[in-house]
Parts: structure tokens; sequence; C-alpha cells
């Protein structure tokens, strides 16, 4: 790192704290503060998701993958459609409109309260370990840059992290991660530019390839420790299903959008256009890599280092920094959403249903930015605990293998069938974390489900991937037993709780029939404020809309860019002498959205 790239790096985290403090004056209710209020378009829930799925150490991990086995280094990335019409089609609708805040509320109203207790322990556990991973890391990638103490480097971080988040909640972490995602997609690009440039053309590149690191996927069963299935059961499974239904960070970020649909525009953009891309951006050092040590510009280079050389080697001063303020955007951006997810999961499952209950909302917000700091500190203080690990990652491996297949399988047979009974829940989380943990100490009953991956002689090392197979048949094969003997059935109403018609389910959130004609966005404008300050639509605007009295309509900003910052939900009421269609939005409405009363407002129909 020379001068200007330390002045660089300096700057990009001033900007970022400045950035994400900036918009705590969105952050007035707990729900702006976990949901930033539901008022975001689909474009901006996409690429803050983008950002959020390359997580703490992917530059490294993925440059290293790809230096050994070349383009198959995207399965990871790429294998996420497997699980997506299932959340689309059946998860999604049921967070959205049966109005639960996390994962353990959900569990509570499917399951009952002790379900709730044990998954709220559980999910605390694994996402403040998982913060605390996160500092850690961005201690030692930064160490290794400039020279200090790792948990100095750390305790930095927390801090520009724990700043933004606490002032701004889910506002700041969305607009946070929009820049960091742009950043760090754009530097991937702009890295492969360099290497080709550097390289004297893509044929060069291309010719300098091995055959066996142009093929999309890696052979079925070989090698052990990356062989396609494995992949695909471990990441393209077991760690997708975990990511779109456990994560209560992802699950806060799809509960911000404005709508449903804009959910469903949202995850297509994540899966087909923004993963294909973060997946490029993270792996590619790692085909220039392969590529620069054939032809004899770098020699020497060990996997775990493909990154930072090859940085290093392409760009000049300045623009190293530029790269490394990318890498840095990459860890941020998974840190600052699992904070304010362990703060949804204190106030909501903790502290308003167990400690201060029917509190005002203000003493909600509190505890909330407390929570935020609190989540912090914890992760610093675990960071001196990973230090004394000779390989965090094998370790946080084998914490996250024994963890996710119980809670995953819970969630999905939870929704997707009634019979799944509260003792069969608790089953499968704890009956399925046995079976896992015994693999550990008897790798051979993973052999049945290994497809013919090889052992190596290090059953633990060569399993990783084929455990995930093994813990999700045992944690579903023990659920769907305990339920079938269970006669004791949920006699509880599972409305808006498991697959239902999307009807069904917007019936529920509405409290009435839902409006399902189709109309278009009107543009109107503010009455001055000295006559009530409030919004009209005219008979014509409503029937542009489609929209009756009762349905819910969305007013923004009618600048498309803002991406809804400026923004409120209403209901639509026949407010002006009863007349049919006439509607309006109140001062209070409009002062709650930010909104200008100077410009013109977009109005539409949302149900």
């Amino acid at each position: 790192m020379t001068a200007i790239d330390t002045t660089i790096l300096v700057a990009y985290f001033l900007f970022i704290l400045g950035f994400g403090a900036f918009f705590g004056k969105y952050a007035t209710t707990t729900k702006d503060f976990f949901f930033g209020g539901q008022r975001f378009s689909w474009w901006l829930i996409a690429m803050s998701c983008a950002s959020m799925v390359v997580g703490s150490y992917s530059f490294v991990k993925y440059s290293a993958v790809a230096y050994e086995f070349g383009f198959s280094s995207t399965q990871s990335y790429l294998n996420d459609w497997t699980l997506i019409p299932l959340w689309l089609f059946g998860w999604f609708p049921i967070i959205y409109y049966s109005r639960v805040q996390s994962i353990p509320e959900y569990m509570e109203r499917r399951f009952g309260p002790v379900t709730r207790i044990v998954i709220t322990v559980l999910l605390l556990v694994y996402m403040i370990g998982y913060i605390g991973i996160n500092f850690f890391t961005l201690g030692i990638a930064l160490n290794g840059l400039i020279p200090w103490s790792i948990f100095g480097w750390a305790v930095i971080i927390a801090v520009i992290t724990a700043v933004y988040v606490t002032f701004g909640g889910q506002t700041s972490v969305i607009m946070t991660d929009l820049v960091q995602g742009f950043l760090l997609i754009f530097a991937g690009f702009f890295l492969f530019f360099l290497g080709i440039h550097y390289l004297g053309g893509f044929d060069v590149f291309w010719n300098a390839l091995p055959p066996d690191h142009k093929t999309a996927f890696s052979p079925l069963t070989e090698p052990p420790d990356f062989a396609a299935v494995g992949i695909f059961w471990q990441d393209g499974v077991a760690n997708t299903a975990a990511f779109y239904f456990l994560n209560q960070g992802l699950i806060m970020r799809f509960l911000a959008v404005r709508s449903e649909a804009d959910g469903r525009r949202a995850v297509f953009t994540v899966v087909l256009l923004l993963m294909p891309l973060t997946a490029f951006a993270v792996s590619n050092a790692g085909w220039l890599g392969t590529a620069l040590v054939k032809v004899g510009l770098i020699q020497d280079l060990q996997p775990r280092d493909v990154f930072i050389r090859v940085t290093q080697f392409l760009c000049n001063p300045g623009i190293f920094g530029f790269i490394i303020a990318a890498l840095i955007a990459a860890l941020m951006s998974t840190v600052d959403a699992l904070i304010n997810a362990v703060s949804a999961i204190v106030v909501n499952d903790v502290w308003r249903p167990y400690i201060r209950p029917k509190a005002p909302d203000r003493h909600y917000l509190k505890v909330a930015r407390y929570a935020s700091i609190l989540a912090s500190i914890v992760g610093l203080a675990l960071v001196p605990v990973y230090m004394q690990f000779d390989s965090i990652y094998s370790a946080h491996a084998a914490f996250t293998a024994a963890i996710t297949p119980p809670l995953v399988s819970v969630i999905l047979l939870g929704f997707l069938w009634k019979r799944f009974t509260a003792r069969a829940a608790v089953a499968t989380m704890v009956g399925g974390t046995i079976a896992i943990a015994f693999s550990f100490f008897v790798p051979d009953v993973i052999i049945p489900f290994a497809h013919g991956v090889a052992a190596g002689g290090l059953h633990h090392h060569a399993f990783k991937f084929m455990r995930a197979l093994y813990g999700l048949v045992m944690s579903v094969g023990i659920g769907v037993a305990v339920s079938l003997l269970d006669r004791k059935a949920l006699a509880r109403d599972l409305r808006g709780l498991t697959v239902s018609p999307r009807v069904d389910l917007m019936r529920l959130f509405k409290g009435s029939e839902p409006n399902l004609r189709k109309g278009k966005p009107v543009l109107v404008t503010i009455r001055p404020v000295d006559e009530e300050g409030v919004v009209r639509m005219s008979a014509e605007d409503a029937d542009r809309m489609a929209a009756d009295p009762g349905d819910h309509i969305y007013v923004s900003d009618s600048r498309w860019w803002l991406g809804g910052l400026k923004s409120v939900h209403a209901v639509m009421t026949d407010a002006d002498g009863g007349k049919p269609g006439m509607a309006e939005v109140g001062r209070d409405l409009l002062k709650q959205g930010l909104l200008d009363p100077k410009r013109p407002l977009r109005i539409s129909k949302i149900l």
C-alpha cells in the first residue's frame, strides 16, 4: 500500500461513514429501522442484496478456487436458481402478507412459543458469531495491506459499521450496500480489463488457460473437495436454502420492498443478472492469475495469495487502493446486514414479547439502536477468540454444517406441509443437529449419501460438501417420522402460514377483498399548505389507477431514481364529501414519507 492507496482507503471509510449516517433521518420508527418503512423499489433492493451475497472473504476465497479450478469457480453463485421458484411462489408471499417481522415470530405462529425460544437462541448465537468472523476477516485483510494489529483494524471497522447502522438502520444498510454493490462489481470487471490489456488480448488469456479450466462445472465426483455433486448439495441446495429461507438479514431486506411484485422483480434481477456479475467479479483474479503464471509474468503464486498478488501486479498506485476499497466494501456489506438483523431479533423476539411488552414504539427504537451497538461489541469481543484458531474457516464451516440443515428443514416442512407438528419441529432441530454431530465422529455414515465422492483419508475434510445432503436427509426424515407418529396434530389456524392461494394471503393482509384490477400510476400535485396540506385525487385519477376506497396505495416522489426513499403507504378513503373515487393523504403521512409539497407525487395502487 502506497501513500495514495492509503489515502483512497481512508477517504472511502470516511465517505461510507458519512453516507450511512446521513440516512438516520429516515429511521424514526422501528418499522423504518428494521424494514426501511417498506418503501423501496425493486432495483434498489436487488443491488443491495447482491452486495450482501458477496461475503466476508469472497474475493480472496473465489479467486483461490478460480486459480485452482478455472471457470467452475462460479458454480457456488450460479446454483441459486434451484430453490428460487419455491421461495418466490411459496415462502416470500407468506412472510410478506402475514406481516411477520422475524423467523422466530413465524415459528411461534406456526408451532408455538417453545419453538420460537429455541430458534431465537440458535439464530442469535449463529449471527453474533458470524459478525465476529466478519470483523476478524476484515482485520486479517487490512493487516496484510497495512501491517498493524488485527484487533485494531477490527475495532475501526466495527466502529464505522456500528455508527451508520445504529443511526440509520435498514435504510442506511440498503443505501450503503447500493454504493458498495456498484463498487465491487465495477472493480471486479475493471481488474479483468486491466489483466486482458496487460496480457495483450483475450486470445492470449484464453489460450493460456488449461483445457479443464474452461468448463462451467467441475467433474461430477472429482476432486473430492470441489466435485460438482458436492457443490450442488452444499451451495445449490443447503446454502441457498439457508440464505433465502433462513437468513434474517435477507428476509428483512425483502420485507423492505414497497410491494410483493417489487420483491419478485428484485429476486429475478438478483438471480438472473446480478449473481452472474458478482460471480465474475469475485473470481476473475484467479483466472488472470493462471494466465499470468502460464506466460511467465508471475512466479510462485499460491492460491490463498492470488487476489492480492494479481491486484498488486496489475494495478498502479491509486488503482490498487480503489480495488482494495472494493474488497472492503464486500466485507462491510455483509456485516452491516447481520448487525441490523441481530438488532431486529433482540427487539422483536426477546425485548418486546418477554421483557417490556406494549411499550411505546420510540422505546423499542431506542432498544434497537442499543442492540446494534451491543451486537457490534460482542462480535468484536469474539475476534481475540477466533485469533486462537489455526483455521477459523474450517471451524466456522463445521459449525454452520451442524446448524443449517436442521433449521432449513424446519422452515421448509413448516410452510409446505400442514401435517408437520410442533413436536416434530423441535425433534427436527435437536435430532438433526445430533445426527450431523455424530457424522463428525463416525464419517462413514455419510458414504451412502456421497455419490461416490472419495473420502481421501480425511473424512471430515473430503466430506464437507456431502455432509449437507446427509444432514438434510436426516433432518427431514426425523421431522416426517415424528409428524406421522404424533397423534396430537397442531390444532391451530394455519391460514397465511402455509402454502396457500395468493389471493387468500392478500385477503388476510388487507382484511378485505383484494382489488386485482389492473391500473396505472397517476401524478398529482399537493394543494398549498394553507389548504390542509393534503393530496387529493380526482375520480378520473382513481379510475386510471383502478382503485376503490379501502385500497392500499403507495405515494412517492415522482423521481424514480430515488428508489422509494421518499415515499409512504396509505389507504384510499372517500374523504371529499363521500364522493366515489375521491381520496386524500394528510399532512402527517406526507411528513412521514419526507415528501416535498412543492413536487408532483406519483401514486399507485398496491392492493
